[in-house]
């Protein structure tokens, strides 16, 4: 059995604790937070999703609010560590280098240098360092890319990628907006479909973008294009300056030669495949969502069994490199090559 501690438990810690919770092979006997309240704070709803999980049975958990007492004396095998985005390079050497894997919340961390940081640990330690992509475990994102990867429709022309929402206000402190600690849109939320589309195309030559900036000088919504060759595009818009009412939205277009794949989490069927010739129709994908996924992918992999290589730490790293050269996209008002 596998025991394993969840370090920050909001909406992200709370989202991990349901997928651990549904396993066989592991157990959650940890939880380290610097809220004193957190078990009452549980039954509150928070994040723009569902899923994750509230009113918990803290019955054989631990609470810890010192993250190198559990550590010493939890007796774990790995962590979920779900903290704010500045504190993802500290606490994953942290726990690395006392023999503990790590399942680290996405973005990877702030900066490159930050996540090369991690990547030197991990090599180190010998242990096992994951940074949760979702989307790369998403059933429907999943099946986009082995569609794309197969052929049968031919190449990829264009891609449009788009994911919307109303300010993430549900953290204890605010953290999300605060861009020194976040990353802000860009790198928090946007960051998803910039890691989607290096999965499916590989890394861009540049990428050019545009951002609107909120009342507090922060940007709160960027669209992207990214260069690959003149005869295909592709981009990427996020944001999170939409009103309350608005809800969430996440949604794909992918135009082939000879289909185009649809996703919209907003439509039923959400996921449809329109061929050039013949019917429309909507795939079957796997019922689990990306968050189990990506669990199931990690406990497999602490555990010794072969995985394939759907999300490596190189890769997380490029994804913060490339919203780096969007960011810096967005300051020069011009083309930036991705170095």
């Amino acid at each position: 059995m596998v025991r394993i501690g969840i370090v920050g438990f909001g909406f992200m810690g709370r989202m991990h604790f349901r997928c651990w919770s549904a396993r066989n092979d592991a157990r959650v006997v940890a939880v380290c937070d610097a809220n004193p309240n957190i078990k009452e704070d549980t039954q509150r709803a928070v994040g723009n999703i569902d899923g994750a999980a509230g009113d918990i049975d803290f019955t054989g958990i631990e609470v810890f609010a010192d993250f190198d007492q559990m550590i010493a004396t939890a007796g774990l095998d790995a962590i979920s560590l779900t903290l704010p985005t500045y504190l993802h390079a500290e606490f994953s050497e942290r726990a690395l280098s006392r023999g503990v894997h790590v399942l680290c919340e996405k973005p990877m961390a702030l900066t490159v240098g930050d996540c090369d940081r991690m990547i030197a640990a991990a090599r180190e330690s010998g242990k096992v360092l994951q940074i949760g992509h979702c989307l790369r475990f998403w059933p429907e994102y999943v099946k986009a890319k082995e569609l794309v990867d197969s052929g049968q429709y031919g190449k990829v022309v264009a891609a449009m990628f788009q994911r919307l929402g109303s300010p993430p206000g549900w953290s204890l402190d605010n953290w999300f907006v605060d861009e020194s600690r976040s990353g802000g849109v860009a790198l928090d939320l946007h960051i998803h479909d910039t890691d989607f589309v290096q999965y499916l195309f590989g890394m861009p030559k540049a990428v050019c973008s545009h951002a609107a900036a909120g009342p507090q000088g922060s940007l709160i919504h960027i669209v992207t294009q990214y260069i690959y060759g003149d005869d295909q595009v592709v981009t990427a818009e996020g944001g999170w300056g939409m009103t309350p009412g608005f809800g969430f939205e996440m949604s794909f277009n992918l135009i082939m030669e000879k289909a185009t794949i649809v996703y919209d989490l907003t439509r039923q069927p959400a996921l449809r495949v329109c061929p050039a010739a013949g019917d429309v129709f909507t795939p079957e994908v796997a019922s689990q969502d990306g968050y189990v996924r990506q669990v199931e992918h990690f406990a497999k992999a602490i555990q010794g069994q072969a995985v394939p290589p759907i999300i490596t730490l190189e890769q997380s790293r490029d994804s913060v490199k490339i919203v780096e050269a969007e960011k810096e996209s967005i300051r020069k008002r011009e083309r930036v090559a991705v170095r």
